[in-house]
């Protein structure tokens, strides 16, 4: 069984990350097989547009920790789990955030989600660039609402809670993670 990574961060307000969400899902059936969810230590401190929703609730088992603590934990679990390939939606945030990740192949989930050529839950006559890319609206939240059908759906921005929603945005897409590549 291959298998992936999907990693979604919160930074705080002088743009350092504060928390780390990572699932390892799946590559045939897209579906969560084990999560680990960071909160680093003393930057989380600082305090960020997102910070209420750090420790919510249905969020279990936090790992609070230094983000050199917290990287090597979760370059080690990727590579227990034979994890090469990080997926994220506007990778280029999340990975220009976790240079130690530099070694992995990165691949953004927003280059098919947000296109209409990809996307053909994209209702016919939204404003588009040439490419086919939503002029606007094409956030992970807006994206969700067009692929779930629940116009009522609102992103947490808890870094665990993003990144379920990034990967099951990957599942109702239905491409395999080849066509990401």
């Amino acid at each position: 069984m291959e298998k992936f990574v999907v990693i979604d961060t919160e930074t705080t307000w002088t743009d350092e990350v504060m928390s780390i969400g990572a699932v390892i899902a799946d590559s045939d059936t897209m579906l969560p097989l084990e999560s680990k969810y960071y909160i680093l230590d003393s930057e989380y401190r600082t305090g960020g547009m997102y910070s209420d929703v750090l420790l919510t609730c249905d969020v279990k088992n936090p790992i609070i920790c230094s983000r050199s603590e917290a990287l090597n934990s979760l370059i080690d679990w990727c590579k227990n789990n034979c994890v090469n390939k990080v997926f994220a939606y506007n990778a280029v945030f999340d990975r220009n955030h976790l240079p130690e990740l530099a070694g992995m192949r990165w691949f953004d989930i927003m280059k098919l989600a947000a296109y209409i050529q990809y996307n053909h839950k994209i209702p016919r006559g939204m404003p588009l660039c040439s490419t086919g890319r939503l002029k606007s609206g094409y956030g992970v939240q807006s994206i969700l609402r067009i692929l779930a059908g629940d116009i009522t759906y609102q992103e947490t921005h808890n870094a665990l809670k993003d990144s379920l929603d990034e990967l099951k945005i990957m599942l109702l897409l239905g491409y395999p993670i080849e066509k990401y590549i």
